[in-house]
């Protein structure tokens, strides 16, 4: 076939026009040509391999139609050479590198190719403990993750459950004991959001500090501090730095912390009350009983 074609436009005279063809159609042109006239032949398997070809094209085309292409590639590449048998981990304390291999769902067969870093650094950032994480794929079977755990700060009792949080009431993990045991203690609804203020207030008298056993949120409004002998003081809504304040020194000048007391009520701000403890109330009335008797008598031997 000439790159050339003559067709008769129908004019008076037989006047022919000639079109000619784009240099890159002149190729597969001729080809075609040569296919019509007769003079190519195919080799003996030819039409075995192009129907096997049409069918792998099909099966691709519908797989990938399917959504399971990707499987396809992983399947392929990790067997040539590019499966994942090489995860190395940093950074992780409390979260086991089985947690994270659970994660990321490697199964030994994983592709280097079809793996993602960024969709897999999602996966370890929903870990308890993961508050940072960084993905590497080094060709051609090795995967590098380094990850910056979060720090526990107190430990939250709400209802029964007990819960490592951090300094801005963000919830870790459950609390199973172990070195977080020595972690303030703060109970009660909104009392993980609010544990900075009122330790790190605290923690300006030693005194005070190191006897707290815990902290408890009353009504999402106020504190109560519970110590070490079993003393409870009921802080103020407001003013609530001066009580602690006044705190510490009563217990440094008249060591009320170590009086036979139950609580200290300071929610007032003019008065101070003191619950005695049974034993110590049973005492005292015994006592002033002892005194009105012997007043008594003194009287009549006037």
């Amino acid at each position: 076939m000439s790159a050339l074609r003559s067709v008769t436009d129908g004019r008076a005279g037989g006047i022919a026009a000639v079109h000619v063809l784009p240099r890159w159609l002149r190729g597969p042109a001729r080809w075609l040509d040569r296919l019509f006239r007769g003079d190519i032949v195919f080799p003996r398997f030819s039409a075995t391999v192009a129907s096997a070809c049409l069918f792998a094209f099909t099966g691709a085309y519908g797989a990938y139609l399917g959504g399971q292409w990707p499987g396809i590639v992983q399947a392929i590449t990790s067997r040539t050479g590019f499966a994942i048998d090489n995860v190395h981990v940093t950074g992780n304390r409390q979260t086991s590198e089985i947690d994270v291999l659970g994660a990321l769902g490697l199964d030994g067969w994983t592709s280097q190719i079809g793996f993602s870093a960024s969709a897999a650094r999602q996966k370890i950032l929903a870990l308890p403990w993961v508050q940072e994480a960084s993905v590497h794929k080094i060709y051609p079977g090795t995967v590098e993750i380094a990850i910056t755990e979060k720090t526990p700060y107190a430990i939250w009792q709400h209802g029964d459950e007990l819960t490592l949080v951090q300094k801005d009431g963000g919830v870790i993990a459950p609390f199973v004991g172990g070195k977080f045991a020595s972690l303030p203690l703060v109970v009660g609804a909104g009392a993980a959001s609010g544990a900075a203020a009122i330790v790190a207030k605290v923690d300006k008298f030693p005194n005070l500090a190191g006897r707290v056993k815990g902290y408890v949120r009353v009504g999402g409004r106020r504190w109560d501090i519970t110590f070490d002998n079993g003393v409870t003081v009921k802080l103020p809504e407001m003013g609530e730095d001066q009580a602690i304040a006044d705190l510490s020194r009563m217990d440094r000048e008249r060591s009320l912390l170590e009086r036979d007391i139950v609580s200290v009520d300071m929610r007032l701000e003019d008065r101070l009350f003191v619950q005695l403890s049974p034993e110590a109330a049973a005492a005292r009335e015994a006592a002033i009983k002892e005194r009105t008797k012997q007043a008594k008598k003194s009287g009549r031997d006037i």
